[in-house]
């Protein structure tokens, strides 16, 4: 039993949607349906969440908000979703996990963040004068000694002062949280859509959202 309630959290957690907007008139292209109010937004190809963006390059990506009216459950399958392009060509929505299988994921490489070790440099002289006062090589706090090298300030960047790496997100899992979430809601909902296409966009003269009595021109 408790196997089973920790599974029920994970899928929880997996699929948690976008972080909605306020009202669907917020979003770029938006209608009013019978019971329901529906905003969207074609993103070509990405999917993102704050600064981290993917890509699914077979896809065409939509993010759309699904408002119920006040007091009523709405039930949301992605299936009941189509895009239209063109007035003619239908296409359905594809589960993330299949997206997730589809996408190519191209192999991650860190940067290069070793420091370059400039060549060249004076020395300085290395020689004392019998009979002469020492040299105090720190007359003042800060100073440096006769003929150090001079080495460019560090910049620290404002976002990340602790220089600290991010640890890198999983593009898979990322879509799988930001998609859609399907099931019974009481309240506005918001996700991503992917429609699998592999034709150039440059093609797609007109594009449309259909979802039950609600059509979106998003293009």
């Amino acid at each position: 039993m408790r196997y089973l309630l920790l599974f029920c959290c994970a899928s929880l957690l997996a699929a948690q949607g976008t972080e909605t907007k306020r009202t669907a008139e917020e979003y770029e292209v938006h209608t009013q349906a019978k019971n329901f109010a529906i905003g969207a937004e074609f993103t070509v190809h990405s999917f993102s969440r704050g600064e981290e963006m993917y890509l699914a390059k077979d896809f065409l990506v939509v993010e759309v908000a699904i408002y119920p009216a006040k007091g009523e459950t709405f039930e949301i399958h992605d299936s009941d979703f189509t895009l239209r392009i063109n007035g003619r060509q239908l296409l359905y929505d594809a589960p993330p996990d299949l997206v997730v299988a589809a996408r190519q994921h191209p192999e991650w490489k860190p940067p290069k963040d070793g420091l370059t070790a400039q060549a060249g440099g004076s020395i300085g002289n290395a020689g004392a004068t019998i009979g002469t006062a020492p040299v105090n090589a720190n007359p003042f706090p800060g100073s440096q000694r006769p003929g150090t090298p001079q080495y460019p300030p560090v910049d620290i960047p404002r976002d990340n002062p602790s220089g600290i790496e991010k640890e890198p997100v999983d593009a898979g899992e990322l879509l799988r949280q930001t998609a859609l979430v399907e099931g019974p809601h009481h309240a506005a909902v918001s996700g991503f859509l992917y429609f699998p296409h592999r034709g150039k966009i440059g093609a797609i003269k007109t594009l449309e959202l259909l979802y039950r009595d609600a059509v979106l021109k998003l293009r």
